[in-house]
């Protein structure tokens, strides 16, 4: 009898153990490889995409005007010391209130530096 409560630990841990694998495979086939086209033309689902684009490096070195035709312009711009592009990537499904995040583009003299995920 007193193995009863370890019984139901177990069967509630293993629950929620199987709850979180299948989380993290439903999350990784959201994923999905960059396309230029499609990052322009839904903007919402750029999500999807953003860890490819990161992942891939296929920005680093380019010009703004490159970075442009590739991903058509920025939602936004910040200037201080170097120049950067700031596209919104879309509220990616979650189980949890999730904070916004962005892709920022450094820039440094004229050309990328730097590919990233910023949250807000």
């Amino acid at each position: 009898m007193k193995d009863m409560p370890l019984k139901g630990i177990g069967k509630i841990g293993l629950f929620f153990l199987v709850a979180i694998i299948i989380a993290f495979i439903l999350l990784k086939n959201l994923e999905k490889p960059f396309d230029s086209q499609k990052w322009r033309s839904e903007p919402l689902q750029r999500y999807e995409m953003v860890n490819d684009l990161i992942e891939s490096q296929i920005l680093k070195d380019k010009s703004k005007t490159i970075v442009v035709q590739t991903l058509g312009n920025p939602d936004s711009k910040s200037t201080t010391e170097q120049e950067v592009f700031i596209y919104d990537i879309g509220d990616p499904p979650s189980f949890f209130s999730s904070q916004k995040e962005y892709l920022l583009i450094v820039f440094k003299n004229q050309h990328v530096e730097q590919v990233t995920l910023a949250i807000e």
